[in-house]
C-alpha cells in the first residue's frame, strides 16, 4: 500500500472493477464503517456518505456511465412525482417512465442482438463499439418496481436523497438482489439498527461470501474455462464433471456475492432479501424457482406472470404465460440465443412439472423424494450447458460427450491429476446440502465466537484465496448481465 497506489484508485479501469473480495475494497470499507460511525446522530450525513461512496464504488465499475443511472433516476423521480400528482393519465405516465427506464437497457444490452437478428443496422451506429453498464440489467428492473408501486400506491415518493440512496446503495447496485423500493425505503424512516448481532451476522455472510466465491467458484472456473473454451476435445466424463463444476462455480460466484452485499448492508444497518434458500436441495422445477435468485424470480411473476393473467385464465392459459415469463427471464439475462434457449428449457420442464402434478397424484415416499431432487438437479445442471457455453454449436459438443462419450473408467486418473477440484466439487455440493438445523448452528457458533476468532477465521480464508486463486481475480458472472 503506498500513495501512487491509492491514487490509482480513483481512475476508472474498465477491466477492474472495485470487487467485494479485493483488498482494497475492504480497506476503503473499514474506513467508510469509521465515518460512518462518526455519523451516528446525523442520519442525513450518513445518508449522503453512502449516496458518495455508492458513486464511488458504481464509477469504478462503469466510469462515467454513472450518468447514464443518475439519468435513470433523475426521470424516475420525476415520473413517479406525476403519476402521484395526476389522477386522469396516471397509466400513461406509467407507462413512458417505464418506456423511458427500458429505453436505456434495450440499446446497450439488445441493440447488437436485434441488429445481428434482423439485419438492421444504420451506418452510424457501430454495436462492437457499445459498452454494456455493468447492473444495468438490475437497476432498470429496481426503477419499474418503483414506478409500478408508486402507480398502485403502495408507496409514497420519498424524499430524493432517500431515492438516491437506493438506487445507488452499492452492496446491490451491480449485481443485486433486486430490492424493491417498498421494502427499501421504510427503513430510511426508521432509526437505523447498528446492533451487534447484525453486525456478527454481516461478518458470518461476508466469510461465507468469500469462502463461496473466492474460493470454491473461482477454483471451479479454471476447470470449466479449460473445458468449455475447446469441447471438441474433451471427453464425455471432462465434459461432465465440467458441468457439475459449473453448476457449483455460478451458485457460489452468484450466492456468494448476495451473501456479501446482505452482510455489507446489516453493518451498515439495512436489511436486503434473501436471494438465494438453498436452491439445490429443490425436488421439482418450480421449488427450484422459489429459491433461486429469488429477487428475479419474484420480480417476473408480479411483473409479468400475474399482469399476463398468471393462474386466473385457465390451465392452458398459465402454460402460455410461464413459457412468455421465463423466456423474457432467459433474455433479461444476456442479449444472446443461448440466453433465450436456457429460459425456454426452463419454461418446458416448468410446464411438464406442472401437468405432470396435476394428472399424477404426489406422495411423501422418501423414494419418491429423492427420485425428484436427483431428476431436478440434473435438469438444472444439463440447462447450464446452453447458459455457458460459447454458442449453440459448444453446448451441442457438450451434451453430445456426456450422453455418448459418457465413461467413468478415467475416474481415478482424473481425481489423481485433479485432487483439490474433486475435494473441493465434493465439499461444495456438500454444503449447499447440507441440512438447515446445521448451517443454523454453525452461524450461531460463528456469532458467539470472540472477535480474535473471527479475525483468525478471515486471515485464514484470505491465505486460502490466495493460495489457489489464479493470476488474475476473477470478476462475478452476473456482473455481464
Amino acid at each position: 500500500m503506498n500513495l501512487d497506489y491509492l491514487l490509482e484508485q480513483f481512475s476508472y479501469h474498465d477491466e477492474q472493477p472495485l470487487l467485494f473480495h479485493h483488498g482494497i475494497f475492504l480497506f476503503l470499507f473499514a474506513n467508510l464503517l469509521v465515518f460512518y460511525g462518526l455519523l451516528t446522530k446525523h442520519r442525513k450525513g450518513q445518508n449522503w456518505l453512502l449516496i458518495i461512496f455508492s458513486a464511488y464504488f458504481y464509477y469504478k465499475s462503469s466510469g462515467l456511465y454513472f450518468v447514464l443511472l443518475l439519468t435513470t433516476i433523475s426521470s424516475d423521480y420525476l415520473f413517479s412525482i406525476l403519476i402521484n400528482r395526476s389522477t386522469k393519465y396516471k397509466r400513461l405516465l406509467t407507462f413512458f417512465g417505464i418506456l423511458f427506464s427500458l429505453s436505456f437497457l434495450i440499446y446497450y444490452k439488445y441493440i447488437g442482438f436485434i441488429v445481428e437478428s434482423f439485419g438492421f443496422s444504420p451506418k452510424e451506429l457501430d454495436v462492437n463499439e457499445l459498452f454494456l453498464p455493468i447492473g444495468i440489467s438490475f437497476y432498470t428492473f429496481q426503477s419499474i418496481s418503483y414506478l409500478v408501486d408508486v402507480y398502485r400506491q403502495k408507496i409514497s415518493v420519498p424524499k430524493f436523497q432517500h431515492y438516491l440512496l437506493y438506487m445507488t446503495f452499492f452492496p446491490h447496485l451491480v449485481a443485486g438482489p433486486i430490492v424493491r423500493a417498498k421494502d427499501f425505503l421504510p427503513q430510511m424512516n426508521k432509526k437505523l439498527s447498528l446492533s451487534k448481532s447484525n453486525v456478527n451476522e454481516g461478518l458470518y455472510l461476508i466469510t461465507k461470501g468469500l469462502i463461496k466465491k473466492a474460493i470454491i467458484a473461482d477454483y471451479m472456473a479454471q476447470y470449466v474455462d479449460i473445458i468449455y473454451s475447446a469441447p471438441s476435445g474433451a471427453n464425455g466424463l471432462e465434459s461432465l464433471v465440467a458441468t457439475l463444476c459449473y453448476t457449483l462455480q455460478i451458485f457460489c460466484d452468484f450466492s456468494g456475492y448476495t451473501d456479501m452485499a446482505i452482510g455489507i448492508a446489516l453493518i451498515l444497518g439495512y436489511k436486503l432479501c434473501l436471494n438465494f434458500d438453498s436452491p439445490y436441495k429443490s425436488t421439482s422445477i418450480t421449488e427450484f424457482w422459489r429459491r433461486w435468485h429469488i429477487s428475479l424470480s419474484s420480480w417476473l411473476r408480479d411483473f409479468i406472470y400475474i399482469p399476463l393473467g398468471g393462474n386466473q385464465k385457465g390451465p392452458y392459459l398459465q402454460l402460455v404465460f410461464l413459457m412468455i415469463t421465463m423466456t423474457i427471464g432467459g433474455f433479461w439475462h444476456g442479449a444472446d440465443w443461448k440466453f433465450m434457449w436456457w429460459g425456454i428449457g426452463h419454461g418446458i420442464i416448468l410446464i411438464i412439472h406442472k401437468l405432470f402434478s396435476k394428472f399424477i397424484p404426489t406422495t411423501d415416499s422418501k423414494v419418491w423424494h429423492k427420485i425428484s431432487w436427483i431428476l431436478t438437479f440434473f435438469s438444472v445442471a444439463l440447462l447450464w450447458i446452453p447458459f455457458r457455453a460459447s454458442n449453440t454449436s459448444d453446448s451441442i459438443t457438450i451434451f453430445k460427450n456426456i450422453f455418448t462419450q459418457l465413461s467413468f473408467n478415467g475416474l481415478g486418473d482424473m481425481f489423481l491429476q485433479n485432487s483439490l477440484l474433486i475435494i473441493l466439487l465434493i465439499l461444495g455440493y456438500a454444503s449447499t446440502l447440507l441440512y438447515q438445523i446445521w448451517k443454523n448452528r454453525l452461524k450461531t457458533w460463528y456469532t458467539k465466537e470472540s472477535l480474535l476468532i473471527k479475525a483468525l477465521i478471515l486471515i485464514v480464508v484470505i491465505q486460502c484465496m490466495f493460495q489457489i486463486q489464479s493470476e488474475s481475480v476473477q470478476p462475478f458472472i452476473y456482473f455481464q448481465f
